[in-house]
């Protein structure tokens, strides 16, 4: 195994940024930035959603890893994507005539710089992809808004939320409480996994992505990566599409037993709504392949990471941006979904390592 360092988890967003763009450059990719308008990080830098493409300009098969879809999870992705597909050549190797090597950073880079899982608006971008003129509304989540998101106050009560949540998931089982939390939700601009109302400007940008650097490829294997859910350090491949019917065959081959489906409940994640998967499938045009997981790596356990969000949900509705960041509640999500673990983080590097040349073979294999 590489040798690790502490320098492969960035200690904010504007380090992860430099690192995987230095990187980016040392490993010769094209690069391309889009600037988030009307927003800068804490420090005053820029926010932007970063690109990276290694391979020919019109390739057959395009390897695509995404980081930061859910903001504060793009630490263990931004390193995953710095450290080993730029830094340790994985993706320069994998690159050749026919094939392509695109990195995504930090899609929602408002998150990623705030500490927040959700964008500027409060909106969770891998709920965000879906018609907004018909929202799927999950009428379960309406049953526990009022515990998630309580009654405003002065102070976070953390012992009264804890008790609620507590009762919460007693009363219906963490299987129905996750199901209705983490579906998405599309009612309550102030609660958890808000999809929002309209196409937010990260889910614009990434189909943007998609229709001038995937559209037309005839095999694109897709990798997003997250933290929040699972066994601690346990990288888990659920699977996320593509619609031909030999998808998630295809899927299994290039994974093996581990791939899980939230469709069949083999996975430590339930059904969602609105990822962005869809984008790619919708966006990859007739007689194209999409071979998509979600890369999910285990933190904490699930009761004290929905702990973590609904703090966070209470800072950010009582103290302005700056302020909240420099809170010490952020330690609470911050340790949810990148904890401060030599360990944790060693376990994520080589389970990403195994992922990501998982990925390499099976595009390459399949025909």
């Amino acid at each position: 195994m590489a040798d690790e360092t502490p320098f492969d988890f960035a200690l904010d967003y504007s380090r992860a940024r430099a690192d995987f763009l230095g990187a980016a450059q040392e490993a010769g990719a094209r690069l391309r930035t889009f600037v988030l308008p009307g927003h800068r990080a804490p420090d005053g830098g820029e926010l932007g959603v970063d690109t990276a493409y290694l391979g020919p300009p019109d390739p057959e098969k395009l390897l695509v890893t995404v980081s930061g879809t859910h903001g504060i999870e793009g630490f263990c992705g931004s390193a995953c994507q710095t450290r080993i597909l730029l830094r340790e050549g994985v993706a320069k190797a994998a690159a050749g005539p026919a094939t392509g090597v695109l990195l995504v950073h930090g899609l929602n880079p408002y998150g990623f710089a705030y500490l927040r899982r959700v964008n500027e608006d409060n909106i969770d971008l891998n709920r965000n992809f879906v018609d907004h003129d018909a929202p799927p509304h999950n009428h379960a989540y309406d049953a526990v808004h009022g515990t998630l998101v309580p009654p405003e106050g002065d102070e976070f009560a953390a012992g009264e939320l804890v008790a609620n949540l507590t009762a919460l998931r007693d009363r219906l089982g963490p299987q129905r409480l996750q199901e209705a939390v983490t579906r998405g939700q599309y009612r309550h601009p102030d609660g958890l996994f808000y999809g929002g109302q309209a196409p937010t400007w990260s889910r614009r940008v990434f189909e943007t992505v998609v229709a001038e650097q995937m559209a037309g490829v005839a095999h694109v294997g897709y990798i997003d990566l997250h933290t929040g859910l699972g066994e601690p350090g346990a990288g888990e491949p659920i699977f996320r599409g593509g619609r031909d019917a030999d998808a998630h065959q295809r899927a299994r081959r290039w994974y093996g037993e581990a791939l899980t489906a939230s469709e069949q409940g083999t996975s430590s994640s339930t059904p969602i709504v609105g990822n962005t998967a869809t984008a790619v499938a919708d966006g990859l045009g007739a007689g194209s392949q999409l071979t998509a997981i979600t890369l999910e790596f285990g933190t904490r356990p699930g009761p004290q990471v929905l702990l973590a969000l609904c703090a966070d949900s209470w800072l950010h509705r009582h103290r302005a941006p700056a302020d909240a960041v420099r809170s010490d509640l952020k330690r609470l999500i911050r340790d949810a979904f990148c904890p401060d673990d030599a360990d944790w983080r060693r376990r994520v590097l080589q389970r990403a390592r195994e992922v990501f040349d998982q990925a390499v073979v099976g595009l390459a294999d399949d025909t």
